[in-house]
């Protein structure tokens, strides 16, 4: 996720540009850069690192000076942040910034590299511009064909601010899936990510719809279809201020985060499928190499190590290999009996937590091969690991996290699955079903999300409660724990998970009438002793809170409330089921009024022991 700007009118178009970069850093600060029209010319300044970088690499070199540009803020997914991979990108007459990702880049650069032309970055994002660039001068320089037709040609999600050497003080603009919205001031116009990056100089804006094109002038702002018609749409007025508008209108981050879910989602899985099937290649991970290893350790804190609790669950049912699942803190000091032909897979948002550093440094000096799966570009877990996968969640800005843990476990199927067909577990027919499964998630999320309501209902039942205690089994176990995290961290409820079939070993002691017991029960095979030990709590004098198959209709020695979901497959339903436990954290810490985003003695990343 990254953001990006463009500007035209009468201001200096560098210090708009910037200003609006400032605000939409929160969507990425890898790098950033800003190209403008200077005496007639593009003159391009960028730099890795954060806008304050870029300013003072412009202080030492000289700020663009004009009325009409485009910047970017960068959250990397294909290169790693470098001056070089940052954008603005440029392919002949063609500058431009871009937020979202090619999914079929590596066949249009081959393409491209057969026509001669040269690349000077790793990233997608020129691959649109070098493409751009053929289709300018194959149709005698008109940008809007040129802009057309290669828009044809992309797969994925994107916003695009370009500008065209031979058009100075013009920008053009057009989006798929990637959000953008056009700024209409007092002879001015604006692009942007989100409508907080144009406040200071107006509310009024129209809203991009996929396809449409914007034509930003001095003149005048056009907006046309893929036809080359001129659309009439209707402005917009935002009535929010900037702090709600970095929030994107969402009360919290959080909030917010958990709504970015399906996206994240495509954006991480997206460039890892291959004709149905995952592929993981570029990740370093084939599957000759997967085949060599004879048993997996998965090593992380909190959130991630919850993550790694359903990978285990997974790898073990798809490919038969075992796999131990440890909270870095506790492997470093056990002597764990981990060596050559052992995976250790280190899983980590900020790339930066010390444990799991330290545990992945120890897995290598006992000869085993590791695997990185974080969130953030060029941190010390990413390179130091043999291989990598990032997740494409983009910045995460509240603590407790959600987005991060949906694509860790979204990454941790798609390894199960190549896995599976690598070792011979599941076929290729198989494999494709699942995958084709992994892909639905993100529609199946959206449809719980619009039922949020009921997570609101559920939350306000809580808010008294001194303790409560999720329980589930077998995957169902895996997300009590999420669950209970979730609750614990920004409610401050006491809370606990409970594998359901060991209440009866002691836990049930604690049941005391009307306490909260969250029941999570959507694995079918195991769905009948859950329920059993539902009841069992219930007889006690527990409110049940039962979130289970929409079609389930629980009696009254079951459940009081219940989150409904819709039917899915068993083995992927932690995607969707761990969406009403987020909401019903989230609503029962705001019901409490604690402070959602920043939860008390608890920080983004821990960086220390």
């Amino acid at each position: 996720m990254c953001g990006i700007v463009g500007y035209v009118g009468r201001r200096d178009a560098a210090d708009v540009l910037l200003d609006g970069l400032s605000k939409l850093e929160y969507r990425g600060y890898d790098s950033a850069g800003i190209a403008v029209f200077e005496d007639q010319q593009i003159r391009v300044a960028k730099s890795k690192g954060r806008l304050l970088d870029l300013q003072k690499k412009m202080e030492e070199e000289g700020k663009p000076a004009g009325h009409a540009g485009i910047g970017h803020t960068r959250w990397a997914t294909h290169g790693e942040p470098s001056d070089r991979n940052s954008h603005p990108h440029g392919g002949g007459s063609v500058t431009l910034v871009h937020n979202g990702i090619i999914e079929n880049y590596k066949r249009l650069k081959e393409f491209l590299l057969s026509q001669g032309r040269v690349f000077e970055s790793d990233t997608d994002t020129e691959v649109v511009a070098q493409l751009l660039d053929y289709y300018y001068e194959a149709n005698n320089g008109n940008p809007i064909d040129a802009i057309i037709k290669t828009s044809r040609e992309l797969e994925g999600s994107y916003a695009l601010g370009v500008v065209f050497a031979d058009f100075p003080d013009m920008v053009f603009a057009l989006r798929k899936e990637s959000p953008l919205i056009v700024g209409i001031g007092e002879g001015e116009s604006f692009i942007a990510s989100d409508v907080t990056a144009i406040l200071k100089y107006t509310k009024q804006y129209y809203l991009l719809e996929p396809g449409e094109i914007a034509v930003l002038s001095h003149r005048e702002t056009k907006i046309y279809d893929q036809h080359y018609q001129k659309i009439e749409k209707e402005l917009k007025t935002a009535d929010w201020d900037v702090s709600a508008a970095e929030k994107g209108g969402y009360e919290h981050f959080m909030l917010k985060e958990i709504f970015e879910q399906p996206t994240a989602i495509k954006t991480t899985i997206a460039p890892r499928i291959t004709d149905g099937l995952p592929d993981l290649s570029e990740c370093g991970i084939t599957p000759e190499r997967l085949t060599g290893f004879r048993r997996i350790h998965v090593v992380a804190c909190g959130t991630a190590m919850h993550a790694g609790m359903v990978g285990k669950y997974v790898i073990e049912r798809l490919a038969k290999v075992p796999v131990n699942v440890d909270i870095a803190s506790e492997f470093r000091y056990r002597d764990p009996l981990v060596g050559k032909g052992d995976l250790v897979i280190v899983i980590s948002q900020s790339g930066e937590t010390a444990d799991s550093l330290a545990a992945m440094r120890l897995a290598k000096s006992l000869g085993a091969e590791t695997l990185a799966i974080v969130n953030a570009k060029g941190s010390s877990i990413a390179r130091e690991a043999d291989m990598l996968i990032y997740t494409h969640a983009g910045p995460e800005i509240a603590v407790a996290s959600t987005k991060a843990y949906m694509v860790q476990i979204a990454v941790m199927y798609l390894f199960a699955f190549e896995l599976a067909l690598a070792n011979g577990s599941v076929d290729e027919a198989e494999c494709r079903r699942l995958t084709g499964l992994l892909q639905e998630t993100p529609a199946l999320i959206e449809s719980i999300l619009a039922h949020k309501d009921r997570a609101q209902q559920i939350a306000n039942e809580l808010i008294t409660a001194d303790s409560l205690l999720y329980i589930g089994r077998g995957l169902d176990y895996a997300l009590s724990m999420e669950g209970s995290l979730k609750l614990k961290e920004i409610s401050y409820i006491h809370s606990e998970s409970y594998a359901a079939g060991e209440l009866k070993h002691g836990t049930i002691s604690l049941i005391t009438e009307n306490m909260p017991v969250i029941a999570v029960a959507t694995q079918k095979r195991l769905f009948d002793k859950t329920v059993s030990n539902i009841k069992e709590v219930k007889a006690r004098g527990a409110k049940v809170v039962l979130v289970c198959d929409e079609a389930y209709v629980p009696e009254k020695d079951v459940a009081d409330l219940k989150f409904g979901l819709p039917e899915f497959d068993d083995l992927l339903s932690p995607m969707p089921a761990v969406v009403p436990l987020q909401l019903i954290a989230y609503y029962t810490a705001v019901l409490k009024g604690t402070d959602v985003d920043k939860p008390r003695n608890l920080a983004k990343s821990v960086t220390v022991e």
